[in-house]
């Protein structure tokens, strides 16, 4: 994996600090080729290789990738065993990869969900990669934006019943500082493979501002070429952030 930027892949234009991606369509990519749904997984990880490394050439900070939701649980019980293994293969196989290229790998989610193997890989994954600077890769694991908010909303509770913080201090930015991700960029980017135009219960917070691209293309399929359709799309959208365009004319011209 390399960290060089590649002018010529490089997006013209504004390229997002934070890309998020619901990365869908691994099933179907499978039944497609009359294989087993963990095939669709398994091809999915070359995907995410491909992806890492066009957001390192492209000078994105922040990269977050929605593997599996708090809901997914309730999916076939071998399929589920299927995912976590190859969770654990991959943390094995890839995190030694991610450090040499100097990227950090963050885990968000309850982790608690997880087997104690899984649990002391991620935690070991972290702390290895903890002081990389080239980029930070955000895998979400048992993770749904709705238990996000609401465990947020938990601990504001837990603090203003032990004194630490008045009700009459919780504000969007106070209750920021409860959620995840709070020290990085909120999404720009929120990115959907696999055709379908929805978001999932991810990242219902952070997401409020960001811009959404929908891909018809299965995870699997989303190398270089179908990113750089997404990159580039973004590149040409204006962020008005509730502002009018003779607003931000005026901001571009210091007005």
């Amino acid at each position: 994996m390399s960290t060089s930027i590649d002018d010529s892949k490089a997006v013209s234009g504004q390229v997002p600090r934070h890309v998020a991606i619901i990365m869908d369509g691994n099933n179907r990519w499978a039944k497609r080729r009359f294989m087993p749904g963990v095939a669709g997984h398994k091809a999915g990880v070359e995907a995410v290789r491909s992806v890492v490394e066009t957001s390192v050439r492209n000078g994105v900070e922040v990269l977050t990738l929605f593997a599996f939701s708090s809901e997914n649980w309730r999916r076939p019980e071998d399929e589920v065993s299927a995912l976590m293994q190859l969770f654990v293969i991959a943390l094995e196989r890839e995190v030694r990869k991610l450090h040499r290229n100097n990227i950090r790998l963050r885990v968000m989610g309850d982790i608690s969900g997880f087997s104690a193997r899984l649990q002391t890989l991620i935690r070991e994954a972290e702390a290895l990669t903890a002081d990389n600077s080239a980029m930070t890769l955000v895998i979400a694991a048992n993770y749904g934006g709705q238990w996000d908010v609401a465990q947020a909303a938990r601990r504001i509770a837990e603090d203003v019943q032990a004194g630490k913080l008045a009700p009459a201090d919780i504000n969007e930015q106070v209750f920021h500082q409860y959620t995840w991700l709070n020290d990085l960029p909120a999404p720009d980017l929120l990115i959907r493979t696999g055709g379908e135009m929805r978001i999932s219960n991810f990242m219902l917070w952070q997401t409020a501002y960001s811009e959404f691209y929908f891909s018809d293309a299965y995870w699997p399929d989303f190398k270089e070429e179908e990113y750089q359709k997404a990159l580039s799309a973004f590149a040409d959208r204006t962020r008005r952030f509730g502002r009018t365009d003779d607003q931000l004319e005026d901001v571009k011209q210091g007005v």
